[in-house]
C-alpha cells in the first residue's frame, strides 16, 4: 500500500450510478429475454457491489457465480500477467453468460477471462462493465454494455479499491495524490 497521502474527489455520484445500473439492467433484460436462466459472472473483487445492484434490477431468472482474476495486486499499474485466483463453481457450456466487470482499463484481464470462458462453450458470452477507460486500452476488447466512459484517472469506490481501501464509498471517486496531507 502506498504511504503517499491522497484525497478522493467525487467523479460519479451514487445517484448517477443507480440510474445507470437501472438502464443497463433494462437493456440486458431485453437482450436476454427468453433465456431459461442467465449466468451472471462477477469478476472479483471490484465488481461485487455493481453485480449485487445489477442482478437485483435484471428481470430474468439469474444464477450468480464469481471468478477472481488479477493483474494488479495492490499496485496502481497492471502487471500484464493475469492470474486466476478463483474459478467458477458452475458449468457454462450451452448457457447464456454475462460477465460483469468493474472497469476495463488495459484490457488484459478481461481479454484473458473472455478467452478462458469462451473455451467452455457458452451459448452467448456478453460483457457489462461499469467503467471504461478507452484511452488506456492495450488489448482490443470491448464491453457490450458500459456504464460510464471515464478519463485516465485512478478511481475508487463502489467496490473498486486502492490497496484494499475505499471499496465502501457509495460513489466513484478519483484519487488525487497530495503533498503535506496526513495519511
Amino acid at each position: 500500500m502506498s504511504d503517499r497521502p491522497y484525497a478522493i474527489d467525487q467523479l460519479i455520484s451514487a445517484k448517477e450510478i443507480a440510474a445507470r445500473v437501472e438502464a443497463l439492467a433494462r437493456e440486458i433484460t431485453m437482450h436476454f429475454a427468453g433465456t431459461d436462466k442467465l449466468v451472471v459472472v462477477g469478476l472479483l473483487r471490484g465488481s461485487f457491489v455493481f453485480i449485487a445492484d445489477l442482478v437485483r434490477e435484471i428481470d430474468l431468472p439469474v444464477e450468480v457465480d464469481f471468478l477472481e482474476a488479477s493483474s494488479y495486486g495492490d499496485a496502481m499499474q497492471s502487471s500484464r500477467e493475469v492470474r486466476i485466483l478463483k474459478d467458477l463453481r458452475g458449468e457454462i457450456a450451452g448457457r447464456d453468460v454475462l460477465v460483469v466487470e468493474d472497469i476495463v482499463d488495459t484490457g488484459f484481464t478481461l481479454s484473458h477471462v473472455l478467452h478462458l470462458l469462451q473455451a467452455r462453450g457458452p451459448r452467448q458470452l456478453k460483457v457489462c462493465a461499469l467503467l471504461d477507460k478507452p484511452s488506456r486500452r492495450e488489448v482490443a476488447v470491448k464491453a457490450d454494455w458500459t456504464g460510464f466512459a471515464i478519463p485516465d484517472e485512478f478511481v475508487v469506490g463502489y467496490g473498486i479499491d486502492f490497496a484494499q481501501r475505499n471499496r465502501n464509498l457509495p460513489y466513484i471517486g478519483k484519487v488525487r495524490f497530495t503533498e503535506g496531507m496526513g495519511a
